[in-house]
């Protein structure tokens, strides 16, 4: 397990810091979280999450297909995002990191990041922590507190994932962002003849925004739109692991037929960067405000 960083994850049972203790995380207080041998650590604690996780099925057809190449424009602009106009983040932080694609990117760019990844299941963070040998992959619910301590992320992912507004408002350090990834209405455009798609509301983005209710403001939109071919093998891969495949059952069900030729499919994102308002970017480590250099 990496060295982590000191005050950056806080106990679920008694909110007290996290340390690494070998292959494990532990507080004063003697909560301990050993280290699946798989490489991720699992915090959930009681009865774990009622969320579903990505099962096997979609993380296979989610390997295969972001293996494929065909969504690397959108990790260069996610890491591009992360990264305009503010210094290196020391900490990074992907809530439904899935498998850490994106994560690994913004890790590859960034030498000396500490990448932490969440995600409820711990079959698509077996292969995270493959991806982020130098980083913490924690089985958790995103609706749930997060074991993170306040404003101690630079840079907060949230890539097609649930967002829990006022957690991320909380961990996000004064000079911190956070980078949001949603479809656009037509995303897949063209996965239709292997199966139903879901419909996308016109006005995602600026929901998410409102969702934040003034506490982060935009600082950043930026409408990502290209063709992908798809060969069937592909094309079926790209409805699988996504939420479709649960809300239609396309996920374990006896492959159709499907198109004989590959597909002309529409790739439609909208990456926003929002920020607290005002905050000045980190320097040398230490959080800075543009009133008394401390957090309201």
């Amino acid at each position: 397990m990496p060295v982590l960083p000191q005050h950056l994850l806080t106990c679920p049972v008694c909110t007290l810091a996290l340390q690494d203790v070998g292959r494990a995380l532990a507080c004063e207080r003697g909560h301990r979280f050993d280290a699946a041998r798989q490489g991720y650590v699992n915090l959930l604690t009681g009865r774990g999450s009622p969320f579903e996780g990505d099962t096997a099925g979609m993380v296979e057809a989610r390997e295969a297909f972001l293996g494929s190449g065909h969504y690397a424009p959108l990790r260069e602009s996610v890491v591009a995002a992360a990264l305009r106009g503010a210094e290196a983040p020391a900490i990074a932080l992907d809530a439904g990191a899935g498998t850490g694609y994106y994560l690994e990117g913004l890790a590859a760019a960034v030498p000396g990041l500490f990448p932490v990844a969440l995600d409820v299941s711990k079959i698509a963070l077996r292969r995270a922590a493959r991806r982020l040998p130098g980083g913490l992959c924690i089985v958790w619910d995103v609706w749930r507190p997060l074991p993170v301590a306040d404003a101690s992320v630079d840079v907060l992912l949230n890539v097609f994932a649930p967002r829990n507004a006022g957690e991320f408002v909380r961990v996000l350090a004064p000079g911190g962002r956070l980078v949001v990834v949603t479809p656009r209405p037509g995303h897949l455009a063209g996965l239709e003849e292997v199966g139903p798609l879901l419909s996308v509301p016109a006005q995602k983005a600026d929901d998410v925004l409102a969702s934040f209710e003034g506490a982060l403001v935009e600082t950043g939109r930026d409408d990502l739109d290209y063709t992908m071919t798809l060969p069937p093998d592909l094309a079926r891969s790209a409805l699988v692991m996504g939420p479709a495949a649960r809300h239609h059952g396309a996920e374990g069900a006896t492959p159709s037929p499907g198109p004989a030729a590959p597909l002309e499919v529409a790739a439609r994102f909208t990456v926003q960067v929002l920020a607290r308002p005002g905050a000045t970017a980190r320097r040398d480590g230490v959080p800075e405000d543009p009133e008394d250099g401390t957090e309201g």
